[in-house]
């Protein structure tokens, strides 16, 4: 071994001063950059904030229809506020249609003539029951970590007055509910099954005024029903729109739920 004297190119004093000052300043910066959390992870701690929490939206198709055939109405949705929200758009089960002569096709519950009126008969067991299965899947949404207050439900048609049945009976305030070119599915007794919580949920409610399906006095009957019921609710008419669903209330309906979320405030 050799004496410690003969090493080659031997350290200078200075060349350990510089090396040390520059890991100094090495340090200084990067715990600068990358400070310490109070958990001891290597990296910074994460608190969610309102922006990125979730918002789920169910949708309701309408008579004869099917959930995946609606399934592109989320690509409209284009705003930020939407990164990460949650489409669901189920089907309805098979069953038998009286308006349609009995034949079996999707539908939510039994429809009894079409035209349909603010007057026409009404398939109240069908609906309750199917109302269930709604708030079974908003259940399910809760238990998975989503707040009431940030989902929506929102349906066409048949849809629509399935929509509005579910917001009104579910137990807690919802995000919001839109009907469109839907009806009042129920009589007015119903609203003694309405919680305070239900209450504060709002409706958007958008009718065509050439609708033909189910007639404009049928959506007009649904503002003063609600008012009665003391619920909220934004009634919008569309001059010339038959019995469908137009990009522009679409649109109106992604303002409408914008203003609504956590974010927005």
């Amino acid at each position: 071994m050799r004496p410690l004297t003969s090493l080659p190119n031997p350290i200078s004093p200075i060349t350990i001063a510089s090396t040390t000052t520059c890991l100094l300043i090495l340090f200084i910066f990067f715990f600068h950059q990358n400070p310490f959390s109070y958990s001891y992870s290597h990296s910074p701690l994460l608190i969610a904030s309102p922006a990125m929490a979730r918002t789920f939206v169910l949708w309701l198709h309408g008579l004869g229809d099917s959930g995946p055939a609606n399934e592109p109405i989320k690509n409209l949705f284009t705003s930020p506020q939407f990164k990460n929200t949650r489409w669901s758009f189920p089907s309805a089960p098979h069953s038998p249609v009286s308006c349609n002569y009995g034949s079996v096709m999707p539908s939510w519950f039994d429809i009894y003539e079409i035209p349909i009126t603010s007057e026409s008969p009404r398939d109240e067991k069908g609906l309750l029951k199917a109302v269930e299965n709604v708030h079974a899947k908003i259940d399910k949404e809760v238990a998975s970590g989503t707040s009431p207050e940030n989902i929506f439900v929102c349906g066409f048609s048949q849809g629509g007055a399935l929509t509005l049945a579910s917001v009104l009976l579910y137990p807690k305030t919802l995000g919001g509910g839109a009907v469109f070119s839907g009806w009042v599915p129920f009589n007015s007794s119903i609203i003694e099954r309405i919680s305070p919580e239900a209450k504060k949920t709002p409706i958007l409610w958008s009718h065509g005024m050439s609708d033909r399906t189910v007639l404009f006095e049928a959506g007009q009957a649904g503002p003063p029903f609600l008012e009665l019921a003391g619920v909220t609710c934004e009634f919008k008419a569309y001059q010339g729109l038959g019995h469908s669903i137009s990009n522009e209330e679409l649109k109106s309906l992604e303002s409408w739920i914008k203003t609504r979320l956590p974010s927005s405030s």
